[in-house]
């Protein structure tokens, strides 16, 4: 059945040559035709001692042989049935049988082990046939030597078939894994960028959106009271000026981040920039209470850059939802027992302004990544209450 079945298969698309011949394909073309056929001249000739059939013409015999040799140039086509047919008629036309075998070695290249197999053993029972009926020699075991000689050379053109084969799908395999761990590396990257970028998305959005709460009140305040006295309009215009600086800045603190070869960490401002921070809000015109019982120099960066956002944000969102309502900040906490970072402040008309969380999501992301936990929501008081806890390692210096 796998001979029948690859007999009617048509030759394979792996195999070299199939479809548009490259130069290689065709010089191996070139020398499957001159091999075969100079085997096939070795046996034409006046044959001695006679066949125990009539002897071919000599014209038929070498029309055969060259008609044997140009058939290798469909070998990639019909692999299987090429060497069937030349296995076969290699029996009766002795010339013949270099083309057979160089097909035999076609199918063990491009064909299954058990194919070529099978194919070398009927060339084996086809060359002992064909000894029987062109004997090579009047001694007793010349037959027994001539059969046994062209057995071992078909074995040993298929094993090398199969070689060849073997080494092409190695080779193949190795080519497939190279290029997957190559895709899979870019993949990789990619990943990594995207990540990157969604990263300083968040830094971005916690940077500027205080900075642009700041300029929105102000503006407004500019808007609405144009006859404000000359001070306060100085004092806001000041404001205004700084805070558009400061945005500036962290805009391009970002784009050299976007554009550096290495990973960054965006803006960097940690908890130890908290006062500066406050002191903004409360320029800005914000009651703010702040109660801080750590001591903010000694808060880790991977810790302080979150507990940063996390107020900053908090205020951010006071200032839109509750503009005249007080801000109670409290930080609180130690190595070991962990950063506490709680704002509260009463709800502006009793109810949480609208709007599109998405600070509070990016916040509580930020919370979870850092390995600590964060929770907000109204509460029984009326209050709006924002609190998140980041783990705070305590690291043994060695004292007693």
């Amino acid at each position: 059945m796998d001979i029948f079945a690859a007999l009617i298969a048509p030759g394979s698309r792996a195999a070299p040559g199939y479809g548009r011949l490259t130069p290689r394909d065709r010089v191996v073309d070139v020398a499957c035709v001159v091999i075969a056929f100079l085997l096939g001249l070795a046996a034409i000739g006046d044959v001695n001692p006679p066949p125990r059939i009539g002897p071919l013409p000599h014209w038929l015999d070498l029309s055969l042989c060259i008609a044997g040799a140009l058939s290798l140039l469909l070998r990639r086509r019909w692999p299987v049935g090429l060497a069937l047919v030349m296995i076969l008629l290699s029996t009766l036309v002795p010339s013949l049988g270099g083309a057979g075998g160089l097909a035999l070695v076609n199918v063990a290249v491009h064909r299954r082990p058990a194919v070529s197999l099978s194919l070398g053993a009927l060339a084996m029972a086809s060359c002992m046939l064909q000894f029987w009926l062109y004997p090579v020699a009047n001694t007793p075991n010349g037959y027994w030597i001539a059969v046994t000689f062209t057995a071992l050379a078909c074995l040993v053109l298929v094993a090398w078939g199969i070689v060849v084969r073997t080494r092409r799908q190695l080779m193949a395999s190795l080519t497939e894994r190279a290029v997957r761990a190559e895709t899979e590396q870019q993949l990789r990257v990619e990943q990594g960028q995207r990540r990157e970028r969604e990263r300083i998305a968040r830094e971005m959005h916690d940077a500027l959106g205080h900075r642009l709460s700041l300029l929105s009140m102000h503006a407004g305040a500019l808007e609405f009271r144009p006859d404000m006295p000359t001070a306060e309009l100085s004092r806001a215009a000041g404001v205004i000026r700084s805070s558009a600086r400061d945005c500036v800045d962290d805009l391009r603190e970002i784009v050299g981040v976007l554009r550096s070869q290495h990973t960054a960490d965006g803006p960097r401002r940690g908890i130890a920039e908290l006062d500066e921070l406050v002191d903004e809000s409360r320029a800005a015109g914000m009651r703010i209470e702040l109660e801080v019982s750590v001591e903010l120099a000694a808060v880790p960066d991977s810790i302080g850059r979150h507990a940063y956002r996390i107020v900053q944000e908090g205020l951010t969102n006071a200032r839109k939802h509750a503009p005249h309502q007080t801000v109670r900040v409290v930080l609180s906490g130690s190595p070991g027992a962990g950063l506490s970072v709680e704002l509260s402040n009463p709800l502006e008309h009793g109810v949480a302004g609208p709007g599109s969380r998405v600070g509070l999501i990016g916040l509580a992301e930020r919370a979870s990544l850092a390995g600590g936990r964060f929770e907000h929501g109204s509460t029984a008081d009326g209050e709006f209450r924002l609190a998140a806890w980041l783990p705070w390692v305590a690291y043994d210096d060695g004292r007693d």
